[in-house]
């Protein structure tokens, strides 16, 4: 004699245990994304700077918060009038922000204050017009030529820059990017600060 089976829980109920997450470690992976993204960028497009000292005035002063553009030069070189911030060649672990006077085959020559460039474009030589600065302290005359790769680079401040005429050229490698916005303070927010146009004129 068949019996009819019983069938009892023929769609039993599956119940998963979810073992609840440790605060900790939230935050640990929250902080592991957030490297991942800051720091590629900070080290590969843009990363914060802090103008210190007095070599720039009056186009920057000591605390203006800069964001410094490290893409554009990977395609295009610097231009002459650029801001640009470079490990200072005698120390590198320091960082220094000047103006690009003088690119690769140029020929800077100063006397009495006054910069005059020569090129293979202008080669009976042209003044440099520098409306950024106010004078320029009388100095012994100077006369560089610049290779491939080299940069000649002054503060707008010229009684208190230590740049290209005392520690010479500055080499393309050692310049990080150019200044790209200024922050801070939120009355002296710009776009690319401080930056000119090529700005030779016929002596």
């Amino acid at each position: 004699m068949n019996l009819p089976l019983n069938h009892h829980n023929e769609n039993p109920s599956i119940q998963t245990l979810h073992k609840e997450e440790h605060p900790l470690a939230e935050i640990v992976r929250f902080a592991l994304i957030a490297l991942i993204i800051v720091v590629p960028v900070r080290m590969f497009i843009a990363q914060p700077f802090i103008v210190s000292g007095a070599s720039m005035e009056d186009t920057f002063h000591s605390g203006e918060y800069l964001i410094v553009d490290q893409v554009s030069y990977y395609f295009d070189d610097p231009e002459r009038g650029d801001v640009i911030i470079f490990r200072y060649p005698g120390d590198p672990s320091k960082f220094f922000i000047k103006r690009v006077i003088g690119l690769p085959g140029d020929t800077i020559t100063i006397v009495d204050g006054t910069v005059t460039i020569t090129n293979e474009t202008y080669p009976d030589g042209y003044l440099l017009d520098e409306p950024y600065i106010e004078d320029m302290p009388l100095s012994p005359p100077l006369e560089e030529t610049l290779g491939e790769r080299e940069y000649f680079v002054m503060g707008d401040n010229r009684d208190e820059s230590s740049d290209s005429r005392s520690w010479g050229v500055l080499q393309e490698e050692r310049i990080v990017g150019r200044a790209w916005l200024r922050l801070f303070p939120p009355t002296a927010l710009d776009y690319l600060p401080g930056a000119v146009s090529d700005n030779l004129t016929n002596p």
